[in-house]
């Protein structure tokens, strides 16, 4: 078992375990539990009643939040021609094709997210052993492959998180920062969990979402009441 420090444990303090909290309450809960001496993230763990091995219920997708999630992103952009120019317009932070390729498989790693045109998906794929694992590999479910290189690149910019059930039916997305106030914390929740509940596969039986809980960086886990998110 872990062994924590005086920090988190005092911090833990004002957690009571056996408590299922309301959103509003969990909100300005995981602030005041938030010990970091920096903006901590925010993040929200679902677990759900679905099983990953089922190619149905494989949820993934991705949300712009309303609020953003506190950090900038730095997009990569595999495309050429006018969709290349449209990313360099929109606010890309690196576009190119081979180049890119190269420069990746040389080990620079310095960016958060890839974003490629259809046509790309060639080039990209070489580095699938290198994205792949880290979660950084396009993926129309999640709108960074596409044609609209300039909406995708501005979603991203905008605060666009992707969300993905992992193979313990589990979903790890972060909301934003400790200095969000309690009221857009809950606003980017709310969205959240809108998207989750839509993406419930026919096939998914029982309780939806079994638990969820929520937590800022290093902090303790406050639970909250699956049958009571609003």
């Amino acid at each position: 078992m872990p062994k924590h420090g005086k920090k988190y444990l005092d911090a833990a303090k004002k957690v009571d375990s056996n408590k299922l909290y309301s959103v509003a309450e969990a909100m300005k809960l995981v602030k005041e539990t938030s010990y970091a001496n920096f903006d901590a993230t925010i993040d929200v763990a679902y677990n759900l009643s679905v099983d990953p091995k089922q190619a149905d219920q494989q949820i993934r997708g991705s949300i712009v939040l309303p609020n953003g999630t506190g950090k900038t992103q730095t997009v990569v952009v595999f495309a050429e021609g006018p969709q290349a120019e449209q990313a360099k317009a929109a606010g890309a932070d690196f576009v190119g094709s081979d180049d890119l390729v190269e420069k990746i498989q040389g080990g620079w790693l310095d960016f958060d997210v890839v974003v490629a045109t259809p046509m790309m998906m060639a080039k990209v794929g070489r580095l699938g052993r290198v994205l792949g694992p880290k979660g950084l590999m396009p993926n129309p479910k999640t709108g960074t492959v596409t044609m609209d290189i300039e909406k995708a690149v501005k979603n991203v910019k905008a605060g666009q998180v992707e969300y993905r059930v992992d193979r313990q039916a589990a979903i790890h997305t972060p909301i934003g920062k400790v200095s969000f106030t309690e009221d857009q914390l809950v606003e980017n929740f709310d969205a959240l969990r809108d998207v989750i509940l839509r993406a419930r596969p026919a096939s998914a039986k029982g309780q939806y979402i079994k638990s969820v809980a929520v937590s800022a960086t290093f902090g303790p886990g406050i639970k909250l009441d699956p049958l009571n998110l609003d």
